[in-house]
């Protein structure tokens, strides 16, 4: 996800985008631990979406 994207969502929506990588993340750990993930990658790529999404909520909520 693009950080513009994500700058353009409102902190409601910014938790609710915050809860879907959080999911998403614990499940892709579970199919790695059975050996089942294909592309080991997307871990990688989720844990940065989730740290871009917390970025923006801070700044969003300092310059308020």
């Amino acid at each position: 996800m693009k950080i513009e994207d994500i700058r353009e969502l409102s902190i409601p929506e910014l938790n609710h985008k915050l809860d879907e990588l959080r999911t998403e993340l614990f499940n892709l750990r579970f199919q790695k631990a059975k050996n089942l993930l294909d592309k080991v990658d997307r871990l990688k790529l989720v844990r940065r979406d989730i740290a871009r999404v917390l970025t923006v909520m801070k700044q969003k909520q300092s310059a308020q």
